[in-house]
């Protein structure tokens, strides 16, 4: 159990860099939650972080965070294969840790960053806040409600038309660079939150736009035939995908779910629109629900007829994210992203990236 933090204050937290994850994502969310206050933030841009926070601390050098006997919780948003190091700073030096996906660039620095969070009492979690996409949160009410019967294919797709390979640290080839550990890492983390840990992985990588370093399309197929009876899952993303088809398309013995479009959360936040836990409104609220459609056995009827409607279409939350983290770590909520579950998705990732080196089937152990 991680050291308990009081309810009577709030969690004091340090977000250390501010690019696109830390500007988008985190430093709203963080001020949006009650019981969170965004103390510190460390980056070498003054000027730009407190255009859009005047009142937050702004500190040039992790070391001053980490020296800080203040700051509760750490969350680093910077450059891939910086995680390891500044997360291992930061738990040396008494502080929770959350990191931006993914965890580190190899399997044995997860590990040991976990060791670490283990022995000392802290919280080291990744930010999963795909979990908390609309269409996520859907496609879990209808498993849970079984109308699909048993499910067979699950095909997850995350694609973009971006033809123009950016001037950014994820295009340079870096350790941990690539689509395969950007998006790859949230794809990853939904399966395996939906169907556990496979058997197998065959991945196959490519870098497609012109001037591209790293890859920018990625197909991967997990095997389930010891858990859940032949089940394959299909996780595939692309950069050069114009005309989109589904996000997911979920085909079982009595139906088959499939929902367009992507969750409105991350655009919204793009606009410099600021979530607020306790006054929700239309936040997340996807306008293109998914379709269900059942294989329904009717009496007096020989042959299944196919029955459509709209799936469940419950709003995305990743506020949700940081409010289980602070009742966590007051001990009042199991943690939403937990350690088993942290290495579980570097597992599958560093053996997919084995898989498309030896162009063969990786097992997992």
């Amino acid at each position: 159990m991680p050291e308990l933090l009081p309810r009577s204050s709030p969690v004091q937290v340090a977000l250390i860099g501010y690019g696109s994850a830390a500007k988008i994502f985190h430093a709203p969310l963080i001020a949006g939650v009650p019981g969170l206050q965004l103390a510190c933030i460390c980056s070498s841009r003054a000027d730009a972080v407190h255009a859009d926070w005047p009142a937050v601390r702004v500190v040039a050098s992790p070391s001053e965070v980490f020296a800080d006997a203040s700051i509760d919780l750490v969350v680093i948003a910077t450059p891939n294969d910086s995680h390891y190091p500044l997360a291992l700073a930061a738990l040396q030096a008494g502080k929770h840790v959350v990191v931006d996906k993914p965890c580190t660039v190899t399997l044995a620095d997860a590990d040991h960053l976990l060791e670490v969070a283990a022995q000392r009492g802290r919280v080291m979690t990744v930010f999963q806040n795909r979990r908390l996409d609309s269409d996520f949160l859907a496609l879990q009410q209808v498993l849970a409600g079984g109308e699909l019967g048993r499910v067979v294919q699950m095909a997850s797709h995350f694609d973009r038309y971006r033809p123009v390979v950016p001037s950014r640290w994820r295009e340079e080839d870096l350790p941990g660079s690539g689509l395969w550990f950007d998006l790859g890492s949230h794809l990853v983390d939904q399966a395996l939150v939906l169907w556990g840990k496979p058997d197998a992985i065959q991945l196959d990588l490519a870098c497609l736009r012109d001037g591209s370093e790293v890859n920018d399309w990625f197909h991967a197929v997990l095997r389930y035939d010891t858990t859940h009876a032949g089940l394959r899952v299909i996780l595939h993303a692309s950069t050069l995908v114009a005309e989109l088809g589904p996000r997911w398309a979920v085909h079982g013995t009595t139906g088959s779910f499939t929902k367009y479009g992507l969750d409105t959360q991350e655009d919204t936040l793009k606009t410099g629109r600021r979530p607020q836990l306790d006054a929700q409104d239309d936040w997340g609220v996807d306008p293109q629900p998914g379709q269900l459609l059942h294989m329904a056995t009717l009496s007096g009827v020989s042959s299944p007829v196919s029955v459509r409607r709209e799936a469940p279409n419950p709003p995305g939350n990743y506020l949700a994210y940081y409010a289980n983290l602070r009742d966590h770590l007051a001990g009042q909520a199991e943690l939403m992203v937990t350690p088993e579950q942290v290495r579980a998705v570097m597992q599958v990732l560093t053996l997919g990236e084995q898989s498309a080196l030896q162009r063969q089937e990786a097992r997992l152990g």
